[in-house]
């Protein structure tokens, strides 16, 4: 099976490299896409789950479930949402927008780290230049 997938990985990597359009596009923004179907499948799941649970809690008191109203789903969905949003989602947000816009000096994930070794490279690269001899024409 470890095969089939690497065969698998290998035929959309080859089919990227010629730039097919479906397949660069999955090659260039899979984690992307990967991360909004699951948060799409998530979001529904947690829609009809807590429906369910709403309408249990409303059996229990002996009320109607309703879906709009001062007391229908779309307030209790609305606050279970928003809570998960603020504790969980709005969190990891602003790490990865933080970690793109502002530097913390020496961290892996910071700018300046990038910056660093940029410079480094064209130092070499400046060197490397200096050390080579000069191509040679041909008669």
């Amino acid at each position: 099976m470890g095969s089939e997938q690497e065969s698998a990985e290998t035929e959309v990597t080859r089919a990227a490299a010629q730039g097919l359009p479906r397949a660069r596009f999955w090659h260039d923004y899979s984690l992307s896409i990967a991360l909004a179907i699951t948060f799409a499948i998530v979001f529904v799941a947690h829609t009809i789950v807590g429906y369910w649970q709403y309408a249990a809690d409303q059996a229990s008191h002996g009320e109607i479930p309703t879906v709009f109203g001062d007391s229908g789903y779309v307030v209790y969905w609305g606050e279970w949402t928003l809570q998960n949003w603020q504790s969980e989602v709005i969190q990891s947000l602003l790490i990865v927008l933080f970690t793109t816009w502002f530097i913390h000096k020496g961290s892996a994930e910071s700018k300046d780290s990038q910056e660093q070794m940029q410079r480094s490279l064209d130092r070499i690269e400046q060197r490397l230049s200096a050390l080579e001899p000069a191509p040679k024409s041909r008669k």
